[in-house]
């Protein structure tokens, strides 16, 4: 009973970030996140475009917390708007302009629209992304395309610091799924090696106090092959 208690919550719960995402817009929302606290039910919505969605006055938010309330039964819904300040690096909002892109468009033009946006995102600074293609583009038949650029984690625990994301394109050919994953540049890697100026310094000091021993024992082998020359002159007086 329990386990069935629990699946019914955690579909409720979609249905909510479901009909939160579509009424707001697609290609505005990143994300919604539901935290449940005493006072009632707290709803985050990270967004690209704070403005829209709120709307005049605040329009927007009131009409879409009384839905939440009469059509999912909510006591105190709570709606948080989160402002995504670099949109380049966020996933999801990337592969729903490619989707949005591709409806408009079509999907003979899809090339321009991932290496545009390849170029984008690498441009604001990313080090790594990957946009995958799906669907009949143009042919009759489905096929993937891969566009990559940059450096990119796909195994192991460090995988896990990629933001990743997919949508969908509904296009007169059919319909195209979009997947998209980044690697910010404020993401940690373990292993990798930042040269700035003062691992420069430490590289060159290293140099030379290497010079500087290499010259020493070379000193010392002279002095060395040097001494059985002296004793044997001294035995031919």
């Amino acid at each position: 009973m329990e386990e069935k208690k629990f699946v019914q919550f955690k579909k409720e719960e979609f249905a909510v970030k479901e009909y939160v995402k579509n009424s707001l817009g697609k290609g505005r929302i990143s994300s919604v996140r539901i935290e449940y606290t005493p006072v009632g039910e707290k709803i985050i919505v990270a967004t690209n475009k704070p403005g829209l969605v709120i709307g005049r006055r605040g329009e927007r938010i009131n009409e879409l917390t009384s839905v939440l309330k009469k059509r999912f039964k909510l006591e105190n819904p709570h709606i948080e708007i989160l402002e995504i300040i670099k949109q380049e690096f966020d996933s999801q909002i990337i592969a729903d302009e490619i989707a949005i892109a591709l409806e408009r468009l079509g999907s003979i033009k899809f090339k321009i629209i991932a290496y545009k946006t390849l170029q984008k995102i690498m441009s604001a600074g990313a080090l790594g992304v990957e946009i995958r293609l799906s669907g009949k583009l143009p042919s009759e038949r489905a096929k993937s395309w891969r566009f990559a650029s940059g450096y990119l984690k796909k195994v192991g625990d460090t995988a896990k610091i990629v933001d990743k994301a997919q949508a969908v394109g509904k296009t007169i050919a059919g319909i195209v799924g979009v997947k998209v994953a980044i690697l910010s540049p404020d993401k940690k890697i373990h292993d990798q090696i930042k040269v700035d100026d003062e691992l420069k310094g430490k590289i060159k000091m290293r140099a030379i106090r290497l010079e500087e021993e290499i010259v020493e024992k070379e000193k010392e082998e002279k002095k060395e092959q040097e001494k059985p020359k002296r004793k044997r002159k001294i035995k031919e007086k």
